[in-house]
């Protein structure tokens, strides 16, 4: 065996428990990326429905995309199963946010990177333009479809991606790529014009993880969360209480939920502001790092975006 299939072995036996699987894959594979045999179309598979949607928009009949990750998913704490290996391995391309949003799959990512293309679709976007806050230990936020104008920043590499890897059909990519970088353009003037619609002083959005940090930063909201960035570390009885104490000082009239974090976490701040005498309700349920079922509005980044704002608006203003 060479020493990069033995390399490959290792990394993927301690992750997967499937090593023969990619191992072979890999040995088999060649330097580059073809078109897949079926239908004579791309094969896209991105980590979460946020970028799958973004790259079907600009793949259009050309290729077929999905998502590994669906509704209610949290990335932070995804594991990769059995059969998402095989659909990661039957890709011709990989798409993932990367800046650690789908840290346990790092080292996956690498191993497949050694036959078939696998990017961060956050490449383009420059250390300056991320958040990095010091509860996060130096590492970069990645919640960056929040800020809409930052996110149309990923458009640039998925459009290059499948015109490399498609090269007769590379001006319908520019094509759609030109309109999906417009639309995303009208969706951020909307989406500030809605927020400031609520008064300044109520701009406080009280969410269960810190995942709405560049929407604050980009649209003027503060932003307060029970859990840091990631939801991997547990909140503690001293997190509830330092929310709750913001939550009374400021008189905010309601916080909200995720629809890929546990209810109770924030139920557990609604109680204990009640028990300090101030009522603050359930605005909704917001959607943080997955989007809605497929096939409702809910479903596609806009729908998603646009069901946040219109919710925040209601409950805050």
């Amino acid at each position: 065996m060479s020493k990069f299939g033995i390399s490959l072995l290792r990394r993927c036996s301690l992750y997967l428990g499937l090593a023969a699987t990619l191992l072979f894959s890999a040995c088999d594979s060649g330097a580059g990326v073809a078109l897949s045999s079926a239908g004579g179309s791309l094969k896209i598979l991105a980590t979460t429905s946020m970028i799958g949607d973004i790259a079907a928009r600009i793949a259009g009949p050309h290729a077929t995309v999905e998502s590994l990750m669906g509704p209610g998913v949290d990335p932070h704490l995804y594991k990769t199963s059995e059969s998402d290996v095989r659909r990661l391995e039957n890709a011709d391309l990989i798409l993932y946010n990367g800046l650690n949003l789908e840290g346990k799959m790092g080292e996956i990512f690498e191993a497949l990177s050694r036959s078939r293309r696998v990017v961060a679709v956050s490449k383009d976007i420059t250390a300056a333009e991320l958040r990095t806050p010091p509860e996060f230990k130096g590492h970069h936020d990645p919640h960056i479809w929040f800020d809409v104008k930052l996110w149309s920043t990923v458009v640039g590499p998925i459009r290059r991606e499948l015109s490399s890897l498609d090269p007769a059909h590379a001006a319908d990519y520019v094509k759609n790529a030109e309109t999906v970088a417009q639309e995303l353009s009208s969706l951020d003037a909307w989406v500030e014009s809605h927020v400031a619609m609520i008064p300044a002083d109520r701009r406080i959005l009280v969410t269960a993880h810190d995942a709405f940090g560049y929407f604050g930063r980009r649209y003027q909201v503060e932003v307060v969360a029970l859990q840091g960035i990631s939801t991997v570390a547990e909140f503690s009885v001293h997190d509830v209480e330092r929310l709750t104490q913001r939550i009374v000082e400021r008189k905010v009239p309601a916080v909200f939920i995720e629809s890929s974090v546990p209810r109770r976490n924030i139920e557990a701040v609604q109680k204990a502001c009640e028990a300090k005498g101030h009522k603050v309700s359930i605005g909704g349920e917001l959607f943080s790092d997955a989007m809605g079922a497929a096939g409702t509005p809910e479903g596609t980044y806009r729908g998603m975006v646009e069901h946040n704002v219109r919710l925040i608006l209601q409950a805050l203003r």
